[in-house]
């Protein structure tokens, strides 16, 4: 495998730099760097897919508790993001900016996670208190872990198309790990709960054991990954500390960028069609397909197919620049999306077989990633702004803030179309949940391409010219 990989990224990494083409793909780097990203999605896994639940049926909180801790994250969420990237973006220590973060971090990640997932022996608004901080705290560390491993991916490499590399092989762990989680998390919870349905104890030591194998995961990445791209930047950041600038001044200066406008515009939009859409897909599912069984079957061959749509994308982005692959998977997908809307109530083999080419195409969303980087290398080159872990933190803002609004929205949209639960639909009801979950995220998806289509202007030839421009820079320093 790593053959394969090797021979793909010699095909698509070459550049007309002669700095460039003097280093190599860093292979321990990359694996690293992979099992980090792996680690640092899996640690949350506990959160994203079972918190609900363990609120509701072990907890025994309140819907309406539930709801005002949930917008309080979501709030704080929006002011934390910002503020950790400028943190992060001013460190500067002998490991560089943000592997410091990757030791200090996962700890208090796991701290949170566990104390998430424990029943304290409270009653009314202290339980509800206790737990609110426990998420928050929760999502407080993981966004210390994920700003810093979005933002070290960037400075282990000069090369834009290396990047794509290792945020592509990253992506395949993400999803490798993340089928792993869903196989055995649940079994080691049923497990401890001693019974076939879980309880308090079952969710502890699932999180507690998840927690074990996730730490020493982020920690790997943070020892053998280096910030190579900007070493001599780090070492006269160390030796003579450059003026520090806040928050408006970080940011007036960041908006100047305006790639970086377009890379954050087009993953907003794309993530409230394709996270909306996974919201509600079990509703197509259910009352448009008419069948439950291929609930599971469906999310996993989605799942599986977006790992290996990861496996072509550096090779086709090299080939074809990364704007191109990136407006045609997200027509393909879009179009497979309609043509489920115009089968109406289809055949199984025909949800299965589009399914797989939404998951497939879906994997375009690394190049968003890599389109971060470029633009960050973009404006260090043109405006001398290098705030890696803000512009990620920009990103990971859009996609929360999709989330936000695709979760306040659903429920409300199904409503309104007349959907009753755990009941037969109307006709033109079953025909507006078709239209919701597969029209308006195609919709959406068209929607995303618009900005990258008419303004993003950072191909690989004008990536080479930036990366070799800045390495000169740097060596002359």
């Amino acid at each position: 495998m790593k053959g394969v990989l090797k021979k793909m990224s010699d095909v698509s990494l070459g550049v007309s730099s002669n700095s460039t083409k003097k280093e190599k793909m860093n292979w321990g780097s990359t694996i690293a760097y992979a099992i980090g990203s792996s680690g640092a999605n899996a640690s949350f896994y506990m959160i994203n897919n079972y918190l609900m639940l363990f609120y509701t049926d072990i907890v025994g909180l309140a819907a309406t508790a539930i709801s005002l801790i949930m917008l309080i994250a979501r709030i704080w969420d929006a002011a934390n993001d910002p503020m950790m990237g400028m943190i992060e973006d001013r460190t500067h220590t002998r490991l560089g900016k943000f592997r410091p973060w990757l030791i200090v971090g996962p700890p208090f990640l796991a701290l949170f996670n566990i104390l998430t997932f424990t029943v304290f022996p409270l009653q009314g608004v202290a339980k509800a208190v206790v737990c609110g901080i426990c998420y928050i705290g929760a999502g407080m560390a993981y966004t210390v872990v994920q700003v810093a491993i979005n933002g070290l991916v960037n400075r282990i490499t000069n090369d834009s198309q290396k990047k794509m590399t290792v945020i592509s092989i990253a992506q395949i762990a993400n999803q490798i790990g993340q089928i792993g989680v869903a196989a055995v998390l649940m079994p080691i919870i049923l497990y401890f709960s001693g019974s076939d349905v879980a309880n308090a104890k079952g969710y502890f030591w699932g999180t507690f054991i998840l927690c074990v194998v996730t730490v020493p995961m982020i920690w790997f990445s943070a020892w053998k990954c280096r910030e190579v791209s900007v070493e001599s930047e780090e070492k006269a950041s160390v030796d003579s500390p450059k003026e520090k600038k806040n928050v408006l001044q970080s940011l007036k200066l960041l908006f100047k960028n305006d790639q970086l406008a377009v890379a954050v515009a087009t993953t907003f939009l794309s993530c409230v069609g394709i996270i909306g859409r996974y919201g509600l897909l079990s509703y197509y599912i259910i009352y448009v397909v008419g069948s439950y069984t291929i609930i599971a079957p469906v999310f996993s061959i989605m799942s599986f197919a977006q790992m290996l749509g990861n496996v072509p994308l550096p090779y086709l982005t090299a080939k074809f620049g990364k704007k191109n692959i990136y407006i045609v998977a997200n027509i393909i997908s879009a179009a497979a999306m309609v043509v489920l809307f115009l089968c109406g109530q289809t055949t199984v083999p025909v949800v299965i077989a589009l399914s797989a080419l939404i998951g497939f195409t879906g994997a375009s969303g690394s190049i968003t990633y890599s389109f971060v980087c470029d633009c960050v290398e973009y404006g260090d080159w043109k405006y001398g702004i290098r705030d890696d872990g803000l512009a990620f933190s920009l990103m990971s803002f859009g996609v929360k803030l999709a989330q936000a609004l695709t979760g306040a929205i659903g429920a409300p949209l199904l409503i309104a179309v007349g959907y009753v639960a755990n009941q037969p639909q109307a006709p033109e009801t079953v025909t507006a949940i078709n239209a919701i979950i597969n029209i308006v995220p195609a919709v959406m998806l068209v929607i995303s391409i618009l900005p990258v289509m008419l303004f993003y202007k950072l191909d690989n030839k004008t990536m080479e010219k930036v990366t070799a421009e800045l390495v000169d820079r740097r060596e002359k320093r």
